[in-house]
């Protein structure tokens, strides 16, 4: 039937402190429960400090993304729309934008003369640098009760 919602699709709430699914299937426990509701938290504060560095910094938000994600890489303009989820006609828009500003610059790709990579400046590496202290800094809440062990096991797990 089309337009029927499927049993095992769940729908999700607002509450306070993060998101409750109600409707789960059975074979889902507690604890997983648990763990969607503290990474959805994670996420909210995640982004939550990266709108507020990224209007600190007079940047979009986008554009802290792309600075991320080229953080140690060189990318052609396909490859970041790619990891952003948008067009290449876009992208270039960005990296114009971004390239202007001083934080990223066009390298000739030596494997392709008919596109460049792209890389952060070392204005973009220092500003990212800073960024990341600042993150860490605004995030430290959510990670301080941690003892290394933890932030260890923590780290290897998220990567």
């Amino acid at each position: 039937m089309h337009g029927a919602v499927p049993e095992h699709v769940n729908t999700a709430i607002a509450r306070p402190g993060g998101v409750a699914l109600i409707g789960i299937e059975s074979d889902i426990d507690d604890v997983r429960l648990e763990l969607v509701d503290g990474l959805g938290a994670v996420a909210f504060a995640v982004m939550g400090v990266l709108t507020k560095l990224a209007a600190e910094h007079d940047l979009s938000l986008t554009q802290m993304r792309m600075i991320g994600i080229l953080r140690d890489r060189k990318l052609t303009i396909g490859q970041i729309a790619s990891a952003l989820g948008l067009d290449r006609s876009s992208v270039s828009g960005l990296v114009d934008r971004t390239e202007k500003r001083g934080l990223v610059v066009r390298e000739r790709n030596e494997a392709d003369a008919r596109s460049v990579l792209v890389t952060t400046s070392r204005q973009g590496a220092d500003a990212l640098a800073l960024g990341g202290a600042q993150m860490a800094e605004l995030l430290s809440s959510l990670t301080d009760a941690l003892n290394p062990t933890e932030t260890r096991r923590l780290a290897t797990l998220l990567n």
